[in-house]
């Protein structure tokens, strides 16, 4: 079975389609990536631009090349050698257009008779034998008094018996509805019950993805559903048009476990990764992946916490903490609070409401002795949001039940006797109840967590990644290894990132962002200037958009006013998504429109004075990531400086032709300075990928390097098994200090040499300041094994800067 030794995540699309692909597979392979990843291909709603709503899985999406254009893409793949790793979403499918979806519009035609009612997570009983459609701007009779619903009763091979229109909603009629005496009959007569959108979050009686409406929930679990759900993909893997597969959302299956072993055995056995979120990373109690998963591994936001705390200096903690607490006061808000109490009330926020239909549903499936009063829910809602990770996989997990119990039954101990109710309960692992809230303690996470909390924790925003828990300032040298090491002895293979489709801002946002970790104070005065210019009247919100601006900066006013709502909204304290607040938004989109303006000189200005600290970053991060234990995924255009925010600002077109436009150079000899260009990370980038795929026999372990010496605290390696790694850490205090000074890195004894300079050096006491004298990372091969053909072409070699072992070592 082939495994890869890196992936490179392609955004699928119909402006970037699987020819697209095809076009660039050559320059993947000379990037040195092993195997492409493609976003979801089944079809998708129409103008869909990532492709989690499938509303057809028997075909690859025309708009996205369709079969014919997959099949020329995999040719080209193998062609140059690519592997062929896909993203599939078994979870839920895409519903905002019922006649695109022919599974959910013979559900509507037919209800309860149709062949996919079992493959949809719906309560029929609550909804008296119909599922309910929240698409209406207003009640149903409000509606009808104004006309806006009409029947047309013209058949059709799709709607046989007509369709009913509500503006751009058209869904089929059931049979004999159309003669009905008025529209009011006939839609009272459907299998489905048209209600206010308002109405979603209380009254829906079908499983949806988070809280979307529009992505019904599909039963997996069920065996003929399964079998229909993926042959098209179990195709692909028995024509060996794929070597893996990535799994989006498993928490939100019935049985992950069991729908691994059937995915397993249905593709015949290839890698399966899974989005799987732990939580604790970068502490010493991380969550663990459950270790009887047919799984290869997670798609890698626990290497990405792990990475970027290690270059966030601890000493800035107490400083931004200051910073945070005196932006509350002028602000008059109320002062910071833990992360765990903050959290608890978003979590608690988003069961009391956008989840309150998922929870009734738990309510309705427990034994009548416990559901009996009004308690049950409260006490429901208390527990999901004390769940500290997830979901737990019955009967595994139970300790997270019991710290959710005590924490609730602590926080609200007027419930504790209905809390203690619901134990056995939720224990039951033949409960429909036990299984349901399996379900749905991760939308409760996901939703509190990262679309609200994160938005609101904004003391350094590097810290409020998937995964990770912004509580957990840094993480020292040592902790990194023992995590790295961890990998490499539990999950070799598992992926690992730095930025995705769905972080929410690229890795070199975030290593700018660190900068200021070693500097808050004076990160204090500047964003007090900032303020000053421009404030939305929020402090902490301030921080936000002013870090976002500073992070990404010159990103363009629509890429900052975009992020700005988002972000806003979705903090959801003085402004939110179903009630916006004008003038709030109006102080905010100022603050945007005030760094293009009066703020510009100071933005211009501080983005100078950190932009090579953080640059320094940004190639520490990368070659950690790339030469690390696991598989190192690269998302799409990250070869260069990466300074997306949110989606779907990271789902921005790539510019292909500039990268391989600047490799070409580098292949030709050029030596990039760390500049604006980005091109030094494509060095870095392209020979770490070019050692792992052309030489794996030098990634087998995981082994520390000493760093001695005075500035010890800023650099760090390890030892792949012949491939050595070496960073520099917190930049701007290595400067300040006035650089290495003594600071030296113990090397194996032997010949090396740097694949990203050219420089040689022999074993044993090495300064860093000879060897990282170009750039601030170094990655070091046996000498033996660089030859003109290797790594490094011919250009690169004749322009090596030789330095010998003596002058090195003196």
């Amino acid at each position: 079975m082939r495994h890869p030794s890196s992936t490179y995540r392609l955004q699928i699309r119909a402006a970037f389609d699987l020819d697209a692909a095809a076009d660039v597979s050559e320059y993947l392979h000379k990037l040195g990536v092993d195997w492409a990843y493609l976003s979801p291909l089944l079809r998708a709603t129409t103008g869909s631009d990532h492709g989690y709503d499938v509303v057809d899985p028997a075909l690859i999406d025309p708009a996205r090349g369709g079969g014919a254009g997959f099949d020329r893409f995999v040719t080209a793949a193998r062609e140059v050698g690519l592997g062929v790793l896909v993203d599939i979403v078994p979870n839920h499918m895409g519903v905002s257009v019922p006649a695109e979806n022919p599974w959910w519009w013979d559900l509507l035609l037919r209800g309860r008779e149709s062949r996919y009612a079992q493959a949809f997570d719906i309560d029929w009983e609550f909804g008296a034998g119909r599922v309910r459609l929240p698409i209406l701007g207003a009640d149903l009779d409000e509606v009808l008094a104004a006309g806006e619903i009409t029947i047309d009763s013209t058949p059709t091979d799709a709607a046989p018996f007509g369709v009913l229109r509500y503006y751009d909603h058209v869904l089929p009629l059931a049979d004999g509805s159309a003669d009905l005496a008025d529209v009011r009959a006939a839609v009272d007569a459907q299998h489905y019950e048209l209600l206010f959108w308002q109405r979603e979050a209380t009254e829906l009686n079908y499983r949806r993805f988070f809280a979307v409406t529009t992505l019904a929930g599909v039963r997996v679990e069920l065996p003929l559903v399964f079998a229909e759900a993926h042959a098209e993909i179990i195709r692909w893997a028995h024509e060996g048009l794929i070597d893996g597969l990535r799994v989006d959302h498993p928490d939100g299956l019935a049985d992950p476990g069991a729908y691994l072993v059937a995915l397993s055995d249905a593709i015949g056995g290839l890698p399966v990764w899974v989005e799987k979120i732990l939580e604790h990373s970068a502490t010493d109690h991380p969550e663990a992946l459950p270790s009887w998963w047919h799984t290869t591994g997670t798609t890698g936001y626990d290497a990405l916490a792990e990475i970027e705390r290690v270059l966030i200096d601890p000493a800035g903690a107490s400083g931004l903490d200051a910073l945070d607490a005196e932006l509350r006061r002028d602000t008059e808000l109320s002062g910071p609070q833990s992360w765990s109490d903050l959290i608890h009330g978003t979590k608690r926020m988003i069961a009391d409401s956008i989840q309150v239909a998922e929870i009734r549903r738990l309510v309705r499936t427990l034994p009548a002795e416990v559901s009996a009063g009004a308690e049950a829910e409260d006490a429901l809602a208390e527990i999901l949001a004390c769940y500290p990770v997830y979901r737990s996989y019955l009967p595994a997990g139970g300790e997270f039940m019991t710290q959710a119990v005590a924490e609730a039954s602590e926080r609200r101990p007027d419930l504790a006797d209905a809390i203690a109710a619901l134990v056995p309960v939720l224990a039951d692992t033949s409960s429909e109840v036990a299984r349901r809230f399996q379900q749905t303690t991760g939308p409760v996470m996901a939703k509190g967590v990262e679309d609200t909390a994160f938005y609101r924790y904004t003391r350094l925003g590097s810290l409020t990644e998937v995964g990770g828990d912004p509580s957990v300032f840094s993480l020292d040298v040592g902790g990194f290894h023992r995590a790295f090491a961890a990998r490499q002895a539990s999950w070799p293979l598992s992926l690992t990132t730095l930025s995705t489709h769905d972080t929410k801002r690229g890795e070199d946002v975030r290593a700018r962002l660190d900068v200021l970790a070693e500097m808050p104070e004076r990160w204090a005065g500047m964003l007090g200037e900032l303020r000053g210019v421009a404030s939305s009247g929020h402090g902490p919100f301030d921080a936000l958009l002013w870090q976002a601006i500073i992070g990404s900066w010159p990103a363009t006013p629509e890429r900052l006013h975009a992020y700005a709502e988002k972000a806003a909204r979705e903090a959801a304290e003085a402004t939110g998504w179903w009630q916006p607040n004008a003038e709030f938004e109006q102080r905010m989109h100022a603050v945007v429109d005030a760094a293009y303006g009066p703020a510009r000189d100071v933005v211009d200005g501080f983005v100078a004075e950190i932009a090579a600290a953080g640059w320094s970053n940004s190639l520490g991060a990368k070659l950690l990531q790339l030469t690390g234990p696991g598989v190192p995924d690269v998302y799409q255009g990250s070869e260069l400086w990466e300074t997306s925010l949110v989606d779907p600002d990271n789902r921005r077109a790539v510019d292909f032709d500039l990268r391989r436009t600047l490799l070409a150079d580098i292949d030709a000899g050029w030596h990039p300075e760390i500049d604006e260009s980005g091109a030094a990370k494509l060095l870095v980038t392209s020979r770490a990928l070019r050692l792992r795929r052309d030489h794996p026999e030098l990634f087998t372990k995981y082994t520390p390097l000493e760093v001695v010496g005075e500035a010890s605290a800023h650099g760090m390696g390890f030892d792949r098994g012949g491939a050595l790694t070496i960073a520099t850490r917190l930049p701007v205090g290595l400067a300040a200090r006035g650089g290495w000074g003594d600071t030296a890195v113990m090397l194996p004894e032997g010949a090396w040499v740097d694949v990203l300079t050219g420089t040689q050096c022999a074993g044993g006491i090495l300064p860093l300041s000879a060897l990282l004298h170009t750039y601030p990372v170094a990655l070091l091969t046996p000498a033996a094994l660089l030859t003109p053909a290797a790594l490094l072409t011919p250009a690169d070699v004749s322009l090596m800067q030789v330095v010998s072992a003596e002058e090195l070592n003196k």
